[in-house]
């Protein structure tokens, strides 16, 4: 027993010297507890919807309502034509849009059948699914409850043709395959994978054996030193996407419709916040055991938060806020809007100009800690 209580007095010293390693230990289960008691909801409901309404009527507006009163759409564009409406689904700021004929009105008065056309983004097929059965699904409720006060007004009269017609078509992804979401969003979380915990470790590694204290009296200036630490790591990260993309291709059949040159520059531009994340840890973590844990909190956010799994609609307010402050989140709708819908840089300008800022934030922060931790 003495040796055991010698032993575990060590161990309780080391854990007392080391309270980031504590605080990372207890902060861990919790968050996991949280994010997956939150994130594993696959209820999708406010999905961004865009409406284009020739008719502008009574009849319209009220099966516009109907559809709003469900919580599954939210109407948060009106367009005036259906190009506006496609570069709105294109550029993902929208996952469905509704097209109201200019008759609509005057067919459900006449007692006419009438068809209302449903475009929905099939990059995501969880949602394309559920936005797919609702929309029909509202549409046949509000036909029916027309026809049943066409019958009380005019008595059994009525033809027994449909009133509303729900017309839906998947872009995209008409199949709904999950591996047309899945493999654009394996590029997204490898690279973050990758980048932020390697080039936290190497850091840390060279920390440990004594060789950063060789490169500091080296007349190499700090930015030199940062950046031929990132760039082999942008190198293996390029290729794990040439990997991806090619096993994606031609396994999973995989259509890459964009531009190669396009996705492979914002590529670039996403590896720079997320090695600039891992330089940023390589100054807090004193081993490489430290580094692994510190980025954990990192990572667990990243896949949970950022689209990848679960759709965004279906996190609470303050998680999507929460996603809004990781660059993945952003990266995941350029991948998948260049790969599935073959989308140009006009279209992605909000994300580009989002990581634009995470990189020059994170990595001016991680350069300026880095330098300090030289001196």
């Amino acid at each position: 027993m003495r040796r055991f209580r010698a032993l575990l007095k060590k161990e309780i010293t080391h854990m007392r010297r080391d309270p980031r390693t504590i605080v990372t230990i207890l902060l861990m289960p919790i968050l996991q507890l949280v994010l997956l008691g939150y994130a594993t909801n696959t209820e999708v409901k406010n999905v961004p919807t865009a409406v284009y309404d020739q008719s502008n009527s009574a009849a319209s507006r009220s099966l516009l309502e109907a559809y709003s009163a469900t919580g599954y759409f939210t109407f948060s564009y009106i367009v005036h034509n259906e190009q506006e409406l496609d570069l709105l689904i294109e550029g993902g700021q929208a996952k469905v849009g509704f097209i109201i004929p200019p008759t609509f009105s005057s067919d459900l008065s006449a007692g006419h059948g009438t068809e209302v056309a449903v475009l929905i983004d099939g990059s995501d097929p969880v949602v394309a699914s559920t936005a797919m059965a609702n929309a029909t699904l509202v549409g046949q409720a509000h036909g029916a409850s027309i026809r049943l006060q066409q019958l009380a007004a005019r008595g059994t009269n009525v033809g027994a043709v449909t009133p509303v017609e729900v017309q839906s078509r998947v872009l995209y992804n008409p199949n709904l395959e999950s591996s047309y979401n899945m493999i654009p969003g394996l590029i997204a979380m490898i690279l973050m994978q990758t980048t932020t915990t390697l080039t936290s470790a190497a850091i840390v590694k060279e920390r440990e054996i004594g060789t950063i204290e060789q490169l500091i009296v080296t007349p190499i200036r700090p930015y030199e030193l940062i950046i031929a630490k990132m760039v082999p790591y942008i190198l293996v990260s390029l290729i794990n996407v040439i990997v991806i993309l090619l096993v994606g291709t031609l396994w999973f059949h995989v259509p890459i419709r964009g531009s190669f040159y396009l996705l492979f520059a914002l590529t670039g531009l996403y590896l720079v916040p997320n090695l600039a994340i891992g330089l940023l840890v390589s100054t807090v973590a004193k081993t490489q055991r430290q580094a692994q844990m510190l980025v954990m909190p990192i990572m667990l956010p990243s896949m949970m938060l950022s689209g990848f799994f679960y759709p965004l609609a279906a996190l609470p307010a303050a998680l999507q806020f929460v996603s809004s402050l990781l660059p993945m989140t952003y990266f995941l709708v350029i991948v998948r809007s260049v790969v599935i819908k073959g989308a140009g840089i006009e279209l992605l300008m909000p994300q580009v100009i989002a990581l634009t800022v995470f990189s020059i934030v994170l990595l001016g922060v991680a350069a300026s800690r880095f330098r300090k931790s030289l001196d």
